[in-house]
């Protein structure tokens, strides 16, 4: 059996011009490499052949093969970007399009930036500090002393320990926003009005109303004259804007070592109006935040003049607050990442 390879490789080009689909480059493809296929014909009549004829025969077939393959891939990339376009060209653009989900910011996000605005309408600023303190920022200058359990090891995230000659002996993460107070009378001269809000960590083990990380807000007041009144005044307006114009206030004498006089605030349930729920354990109050004036201690670790200046401080915690204003039972949905949580807020 002859081949007419000349007019084969006429046909097959042909052939391929004629092809403008997937289905039609299919076809070409099972007429000439197919199981039934024309190159099969051919490597199989080679065995009636002569000595002589094989060689050639089967050189041709090789190169009829392969070039028949390249035409295939050309025609594969040139019907996918035909189809490509094609595709673009039937877009609709003034159908409306599918709404992607947008996120929105975080519910503790939403409650620093609530509390945090509050206060700058009173003429605070707001100031940030850095989550790894010296020990003497964390405890020393706060009239924390060396024996206070919280300075265990136990109780706080120690980190590596600079030269022991060093005033700010220990590093570690902070466990409390207060050590803002004592960068920022370092770094300023009152009169000044500050909040400092930021994450804190602490050692806790995690259940339904504590976390190793949690955030908190600090605010700090300085200037000549700063009196409890102002204290008590102060807090009474946040507390207003925040739960409601009617809720009842009272401060409950306490101990800070970094204030003095110091004072729990407690607001009436805003929930049950002070009757007793399950939200308030029945009391009809909710504990929202430590205060007091400011140490004369604490001003002295700084080196403000004795008795120049008097202020007032006051911190919260920000998942307290949104757990109480909210009805919110576990502190650990916050940070769950769940969306049917987070999609409330």
């Amino acid at each position: 059996m002859s081949w007419n390879f000349q007019q084969i490789q006429v046909d097959v080009q042909n052939d391929a011009d004629n092809v403008a689909s997937s289905h039609e480059l299919e076809a070409f493809r099972i007429k000439y490499l197919g199981k039934k296929g024309l190159i099969p014909k051919i490597y199989a009549s080679m065995g009636i052949l002569s000595k002589e004829e094989r060689p050639l025969v089967g050189k041709n077939a090789n190169d009829l093969r392969n070039h028949i393959s390249q035409i295939l891939e050309g025609k594969k990339q040139e019907i996918k970007q035909k189809e490509k376009l094609s595709t673009r060209e039937d877009l609709d653009v003034t159908i409306p399009g599918a709404r992607a989900n947008l996120g929105h910011r975080h519910i503790l996000t939403q409650t620093i930036e609530s509390i945090c605005q509050i206060f700058v309408q009173m003429g605070f600023v707001i100031q940030e500090g850095p989550e790894i303190e010296t020990e003497f920022n964390n405890f020393e200058a706060l009239n924390i002393p060396i024996d206070h359990p919280s300075r265990d090891a136990f109780d706080t995230f120690y980190l590596e320990t600079p030269d022991p000659q060093q005033k700010e002996r220990y590093l570690l993460l902070r466990s409390q926003t207060s050590p803002g107070q004592i960068r920022t009378m370092q770094q300023y001269d009152p009169p000044f009005a500050v909040v400092i809000p930021g994450k804190v960590y602490r050692p806790d083990a995690v259940d339904a109303s504590h976390s190793f990380m949690f955030h908190q807000i600090e605010g700090l007041y300085v200037a000549r004259d700063v009196k409890m009144s102002d204290l008590k005044g102060l807090l009474t307006v946040f507390c207003k804007k925040f739960f409601g114009n009617d809720i009842k206030m009272r401060f409950r004498p306490h101990f800070f070592p970094f204030t003095e006089p110091s004072a729990e605030v407690d607001i009436s349930c805003y929930i049950c109006g002070g009757k007793g729920c399950s939200v308030c354990g029945r009391k009809g109050w909710l504990e929202i935040m430590g205060c007091g004036m400011v140490h004369p201690c604490v001003f002295e670790a700084v080196n403000y003049p004795k008795g120049k200046y008097t202020g007032l401080a006051f911190g919260l915690g920000v998942e307290r607050i949104a757990m109480l204003k909210h009805g919110i039972h576990d502190i650990r949905i916050f940070y769950e990442n769940d969306n049917r949580f987070l999609n409330q807020f």
